[in-house]
């Protein structure tokens, strides 16, 4: 018997076996770790200057903190910080009396606030420093953040560091130069030094706060390596032009026949380039290696 062929019709009702689609996995979300700024969530212009008056306040209120317990002391504060320069005034002149004055009714009172002021930024240091982590930790990488505790301390010890150098170190050698300046010149002319409490705390607490700032100089270029615009071997390698510029500056700010005195300001300039350089190398390392648990 013969086999008949199969209609269309027959075949559109043979049924078709489909093919079983393998469902698939959903991917597992990505963990938010922060490790990159990237991950955070980006702030707006207004967001980011709001953030900025935030830890300004902050840092203003400590400052002040500071500044009215500097007032309760701004006697004592004034003896301190006039010391190098009655000892050296002494030296030179031991018969004359130390001797600031003031020109107008108002000078004591507005002279004693700036003093009370630059002694509120030292003691408001640590706070100064943390609120400025504080603004820029956002654009870090969360390995980068954990250092806030060695940046607060590091740069307030470079900041205290910086003030007493300037005071055990520059002000005797500057006010004994200065000093020696004085006396009878030629033709009978005498110089001498009448100097008013405005022009010798604006003149002290300057360079002070200065010295504090240069002073932080390992914290800044160490900063500079992490961001990568420089490297340890570039600085290695601007060592020479360094010590000579540093010696350039210690003459400077130390003028006056003393060797000795240009030498530890040249000395603690070049120590302060190749302690950030050390740290540049750290900070280096420290970019490159992985946090645990990256």
């Amino acid at each position: 018997m013969a086999t008949q062929p199969l209609s269309p019709d027959d075949d559109e009702e043979t049924p078709k076996k489909k093919k079983k689609k393998k469902a698939k996995k959903p991917e597992p979300e990505p963990e938010l770790t922060h490790a990159d700024p990237e991950d955070d969530i980006k702030m707006t212009i207004w967001e980011h200057l709001g953030e900025l008056r935030k830890r300004i306040v902050r840092a203003a209120i400590a400052l002040f903190a500071g500044a009215i317990v500097c007032w309760t002391y701004r006697e004592k504060l004034l003896a301190w910080i006039a010391k190098p320069y009655e000892a050296e005034w002494k030296l030179r002149f031991p018969n004359v009396p130390v001797e600031l004055q003031t020109l107008a009714p108002i000078d004591a009172f507005v002279n004693y606030m700036q003093l009370s002021l630059t002694g509120g930024v030292v003691l408001a240091a640590p706070v100064i420093f943390y609120q400025l982590w504080a603004f820029i930790s956002p654009g870090l990488y969360a390995k980068e953040k954990r250092y806030i505790v060695p940046f607060v301390v590091f740069s307030t010890t470079l900041f205290g560091a910086g003030i007493a150098f300037c005071y055990y170190a520059f002000f005797p050698s500057f006010f004994s130069y200065s000093f020696s300046l004085l006396g009878t010149v030629d033709g009978g002319v005498t110089l001498t030094s009448r100097p008013t409490m405005e022009y010798f705390l604006d003149f002290a607490t300057r360079m002070l706060l200065a010295f504090g700032f240069v002073f932080e100089m390992p914290l800044f270029i160490g900063f500079l390596a992490l961001a990568g615009i420089v490297t340890p071997m570039q600085l290695v390698r601007f060592s020479r032009w360094a010590i000579i510029g540093s010696f350039i500056v210690g003459a400077f700010v130390t003028p006056g026949p003393e060797i000795s005195s240009q030498f530890i300001v040249s000395s603690a300039l070049v120590a302060l380039y190749f302690l950030s350089v050390g740290l540049s190398f750290l900070v280096a390392k420290r970019r490159d290696d992985p946090a645990p648990g990256d």
